[in-house]
């Protein structure tokens, strides 16, 4: 698994763990398909923002399969 962090690893059609804004205080993963890439930067320590393909916005923590 690859760092959410690095946005070079993060591109559209990859399956990947989010905390939602909802969620940040629990850390509670989700997972989801990457629609759109929302951070700019190449690297966010949080993890780099994006939309899943159902709507939901988040931080992604792992990406399982890009």
């Amino acid at each position: 698994m690859k760092s959410g962090r690095d946005r070079e690893n993060v591109i559209a059609g990859a399956l990947v763990l989010v905390v939602l804004k909802k969620d940040q205080h629990s850390g509670k993963l989700t997972r989801g398909v990457v629609e759109d890439v929302l951070t700019r930067s190449r690297h966010h320590p949080h993890g780099i923002k994006v939309r899943l393909q159902d709507g939901r916005v988040g931080r992604v923590k792992e990406v399982i399969k890009s």
